[in-house]
């Protein structure tokens, strides 16, 4: 990027913290103290402005891959406000004297302000450059359906901002191209011819990305076909400590939140399911394969005629009743495993729990014990973005997204989930 398209940038960053201030006072204050309070925090929050503005500049946010608006970028982008929040916190509370504040409301209200606003400025700046044709010329090397489909879906989606310069795996005529990036198999990448060439391209600044990296940042899905064991060694980790913890009491919370208020709910359902010419238990019990491989009783209200069925998903199922459709269309039928997810069996977010006997079916495809490492869920990533599996293929597929959320589970991802959740919930579903 352009020293000119930077330094935009930074003076945008500059006018939208002090429009963030001006807004929280005016929310917080109104027009008619408005004068008042500015000046009051005028001077302290220019310190704290500063602050925030390094932070950005040391977290390399005026790189134009960081103008797009996906979901790596916007965690990065999080936990550089959250940065600067706490320094900002630090500094009011550490020189009380010299700020002559300490806000605490104003500052939370400032951050979401500034956060949204900022998201927005990047957003258009990036339509803009695209608009007028300042594109990243990329240079693919390798070939695979995975990089077919990525040329594909780049040709086809040009508001990306990317454009295609070629396609090669001829390590010798990269020099050929012209090109700002280069996207790269991994096998290519430990070939000497590659390397005596990236360092003669040195002086140019061209970006390198492993391909792996660059199909995730654009389909938010991992290529399975692409991976080998040592790529699971380096970017999965089975333990993320603050996580758990926070996402397990997060857990025991709603679930024990949610199951009180519905309640009433679910005498209802459970009367309804009694009355109903199905045979078999109000609350269906059924064996999934949990964490760690280990088998748990998942607990569902009863949808189907007893005991029958294939193992597939069907769209339109003939073995469900009249009110086991009803339940099956609104996912109140989910309710019972409110109960698993207090216990422990499951959490709210997370791979889907699977029957043994898809698990073993399921086995056939690679890396897919790695689905077990972490709690299987009520809903997750895979859930979201694509539909319920009825072949292999479409498990792989399925498989795809949830490894990608494995990798990059945190508190961000999981609130983007629950909130394309009840999107799906209450308006697409």
């Amino acid at each position: 990027m352009t020293k000119i398209k930077k330094a935009i940038i930074f003076l945008g960053d500059i006018f939208i913290l002090y429009g963030a201030l001006a807004l929280t006072l005016i929310l917080r204050y109104g027009i008619s103290y408005f004068n008042e309070s500015f000046n009051s925090h005028l001077k302290p929050f220019s310190i704290i402005f500063i602050i925030w503005l390094l932070l950005f500049y040391l977290a390399d946010f005026y790189k134009e891959k960081y103008l797009r608006i996906n979901l790596e970028n916007i965690q990065i982008f999080v936990l550089i406000i959250v940065i600067s929040v706490i320094s900002s916190v630090l500094l009011f509370y550490l020189f009380p004297l010299f700020f002559k504040l300490t806000p605490k409301t104003n500052l939370v209200i400032f951050a979401l302000i500034f956060g949204v606003l900022d998201l927005g400025w990047r957003f258009i700046l990036s339509k803009i450059y695209i608009s007028r044709g300042f594109k990243n010329r990329l240079l693919i090397i390798g070939d695979s359906p995975a990089i077919k489909e990525v040329i594909d879906y780049l040709k086809n989606n040009p508001q990306l901002g990317y454009e295609v310069g070629g396609q090669t795996t001829n390590l010798l005529s990269i020099e050929n191209y012209q090109f700002d990036t280069i996207i790269i198999q991994p096998s290519f990448r430990k070939e000497p011819e590659f390397i005596k060439t990236i360092y003669r391209l040195l002086p140019n600044k061209i970006n390198i990305i492993d391909f792996i990296t660059f199909y995730e940042s654009i389909f938010q899905k991992i290529p399975l076909n692409e991976l080998d064991e040592s790529w699971f060694i380096e970017k999965i980790t089975t333990r993320r400590h603050l996580y758990d913890l926070i996402k397990r009491i997060a857990d025991i919370i709603l679930s024990l939140f949610l199951g009180i208020t519905l309640l009433p709910l679910v005498f209802i359902i459970a009367i309804l399911t009694k009355l109903s010419p199905r045979k078999g238990p109000v609350i269906y019990q059924q064996e999934r394969v949990g964490i760690n491989n280990k088998i748990f009783t998942l607990y569902k209200f009863g949808t189907m005629q007893f005991d029958k069925g294939p193992l597939w998903t069907k769209e339109k199922d003939n073995r469900l009743t009249s009110l086991g459709k009803i339940l099956r269309y609104s996912h109140l039928d989910e309710i019972p495993q409110l109960y698993n997810i207090f216990k422990g069996d499951m959490s709210f977010i997370g791979p889907r729990a699977e029957r043994k006997e898809l698990v073993e079916l399921y086995s056939q495809l690679p890396y897919y014990e790695i689905r077990h490492i972490i709690k299987p869920g009520l809903t997750g990533w895979a859930q979201v973005n694509y539909k319920p599996s009825a072949s292999l293929e479409e498990a792989k597929e399925k498989l795809q997204y949830d490894i990608y959320y494995i990798k990059n589970r945190s508190l961000v991802l999981d609130l983007l989930i629950l909130i394309k959740t009840i999107k799906y919930l209450f308006i697409n579903h």
